[in-house]
């Protein structure tokens, strides 16, 4: 009861302008500086680094350009985009008169005696055009064009999402087919060195200095390390295909640059948190929906009042089609109108509390994806901290380990170590390397995944072809970041 009586008076207000609640921006809490953060929160951020400045890799740089390019995810975005530009179009005509034209060639027949004559049939002929215009009173067709304008700029930034994704998607695979290139190489040096042992300990077997359990053991360690090398080479090619696919092409072999441990990812703070409202494709296209459904709830309320209208006609009418064109034939018809409900069974109110209830829903949903993507960001700044001392460990850990296989090479030919101090050694350095390769793949992978957390740095107002032609100079005055 409440409900409808606020209603009733929320009808009653002035109409000077659009009917239905003004937009106002959900209240979020922000943190005034994400978790984990190393430095100081500063203006500059990170992500407002575009693509080309932070993936200097010329070979990962052009597997962007072409992705960017011929991608059928992205493309299937921009189509999107276009539907929803053009829908904006569409609401909006409503508010301009709506004009059109018909015709009829009408033959008849009455019986007017009983004896059938060529004065009981008739011919009439009509041509004429009209027009119709629904005054937009209440601001009902505006609530319908802001919600339709919402739904664009929702759509693009779904596209700039899709942009986003894509370019960490490539970057992440590319790293990942670096690292497994380490790995293959770490595999051929294992098997390598596993070689050389199997060979000295057969040397040694054959003059009686060592036990054929010694040779037995490293030729199991070299069959071991040779297993490797075809699973590796299965996931290089896997992850090769993956990344054809992104860029629209067929499976094939991928050209690299430069290698695992020679990569290098700028190092900045991630900004202020307050930016990243402004800044995240997800987080902005949530504000539309918020904004959509704000609009569609005064379309609703609309609903309940009046709807006033001006109709014309004018044209022709005759019994001849030749006098259709003259003067005594025109005809001509202007009338206002307004129509409005009375009784619906409940619809109408049953429409604005749906229409309520999305929007409670839309806000939720923005507040929900905010509160996550501080989290995203305050978790990649927490890995990339603690990626990069878990590195720093695991090269030492390297260092000593290859030290501890010479040493033990060195004392087994001296006759001061047996064969199993050898493979013990060996068999402990080359799962580290494993490992170590592993570590800063996922340390590169942090830096791309904050990256994708704080926005990526795609901003409206430079040119779409910017993002396949990295070489290109932007304008003058403008900011030199990729754009959809």
């Amino acid at each position: 009861m409440r409900g409808a009586v606020r209603l009733s008076l929320l009808l009653l207000l002035p109409t000077a302008c659009a009917i239905g609640p003004h937009y106002e921006r959900p209240d979020l809490e922000v943190p005034e500086r994400y978790r984990a953060a190393v430095t100081p929160e500063a203006a500059s951020s990170f992500a407002d680094l575009p693509w080309w400045e932070v993936f200097e890799d010329p070979a990962l740089q052009e597997l962007l350009a072409a992705s960017l390019a011929d991608n059928w995810d992205l493309q299937i975005a921009l189509q999107r985009s276009e539907q929803a530009r053009q829908q904006v179009t569409a609401t909006r005509s409503a508010l301009l008169p709506q004009v059109g034209y018909g015709g009829s060639a009408q033959r008849s027949r009455y019986p007017i005696t009983a004896i059938p004559s060529s004065q009981d049939r008739f011919t009439r002929y009509f041509a004429g055009l009209n027009a119709a215009w629904e005054i937009d009173l209440w601001g009902r067709i505006r609530r319908a064009n802001q919600a339709a304008r919402a739904d664009m700029l929702a759509s693009e930034a779904d596209q700039r999402g899709v942009i986003l994704s894509l370019v960490s998607q490539v970057a992440t695979l590319y790293y990942q087919l670096l690292e497994l290139d380490a790995e293959l190489r770490i595999a051929q040096e294992a098997s390598a060195a596993f070689a050389d042992t199997l060979e000295l300990f057969t040397r040694r077997f054959e003059v009686g200095v060592s036990s054929k359990l010694a040779v037995a053991r490293a030729a199991a360690a070299r069959a071991d390390a040779e297993a490797w090398i075809p699973a590796i080479q299965l996931e290089v090619e896997a992850v090769e295909n993956q990344l054809r696919t992104l860029q629209g092409r067929l499976p094939g072999p991928v050209v690299r640059g430069q290698p695992l441990q020679a990569q290098r990812l700028p190092v900045v703070p991630p900004g202020l948190p307050s930016e990243l409202l402004e800044r995240r494709p997800d987080i902005q296209r949530a504000e539309q929906g918020v904004v959509a459904a704000n609009a569609r709830v005064g379309v609703a309320i609309g609903n309940f009042l009046p709807r006033i209208g001006l109709s014309a006609l004018w044209g022709g009418s005759s019994k001849e089609l030749s006098d259709l064109t003259k003067g005594s034939a025109n005809v001509w018809n202007l009338a206002g109108e307004i129509t409005g409900p009375l009784f619906q069974g409940g619809l109408l109110y049953s429409q604005y509390k749906a229409q309520q209830a999305i929007w409670e829903e839309a806000r939720a949903r923005y507040e929900q994806t905010a509160l996550i993507a501080f989290t995203e960001v305050s978790d990649a700044l927490t890995a990339r901290r603690y990626l990069a001392e878990q590195r720093g460990v695991q090269q030492d850990q390297t260092d000593h380990l290859r030290l501890a296989v010479d040493l033990s090479l060195k004392r087994y030919e001296m006759g001061l170590a047996d064969y199993f101090e050898v493979l013990e050694a060996q068999q402990d350095l080359y799962p580290a390397l494993m490992e170590l390769a592993q570590t800063r793949f996922q340390e590169l992978r942090s830096v791309i995944v904050l990256y994708g957390a704080l926005g990526g740095g795609w901003e409206l107002g430079v040119d779409w072809e910017r993002t396949s032609n990295p070489e290109a100079a932007p304008a003058e005055g403008q900011n030199p970041v990729a754009v959809p």
